[in-house]
């Protein structure tokens, strides 16, 4: 802090000077409890993107935050026949759900899997019979 001498009017004039460092967590290395967040390249397949928006819905209409699937084409903006197909998906055995989940990246070109080809799978309720469709469908797609 300085106390500079009077300017001729009487008062006098105070000068403050300091200086700061900021603190970016984000590019910091000396924190060893941060997760390494690197992006893989590619985007979600929209199957997937699809398949986690339906589990998403399930819990928002379970818990009462809406109160059926009209509510939910009402706020998305789409049709009550969409949003049963992406409920659909619910339908599908659990551990083909958790495979549309967790399908690669689509690096180029178009995604290899289509909800659309998915939905006579999610119409069979058979799991057995689901899985022996799933494993002819990704055999085709995603090889």
């Amino acid at each position: 802090m300085k106390n500079t001498a009077s300017d001729g009017t009487g008062l006098s004039r105070l000068e403050i000077s300091f200086s700061f460092k900021p603190k970016n967590r984000r590019k910091s290395d000396n924190h060893p409890h941060e997760v390494d967040r690197t992006i893989e390249p590619g985007n979600l397949p929209r199957i997937s993107k699809l398949m986690a928006l339906a589990i998403r819905f399930d819990g928002l209409v379970r818990r009462g935050e809406v109160r059926d699937y009209a509510d939910l084409a009402r706020l998305g903006y789409v049709t009550r026949a969409r949003i049963t197909q992406i409920m659909n998906l619910l339908n599908l055995a659990p551990d083909i759900q958790e495979e549309i989940l967790f399908l690669p990246r689509t690096v180029k070109g178009r995604d290899r899997l289509r909800e659309k080809e998915v939905r006579p799978i999610a119409a069979v309720p058979h799991w057995s019979r689901q899985r022996k469709m799933w494993a002819k469908l990704t055999a085709e797609r995603m090889s």
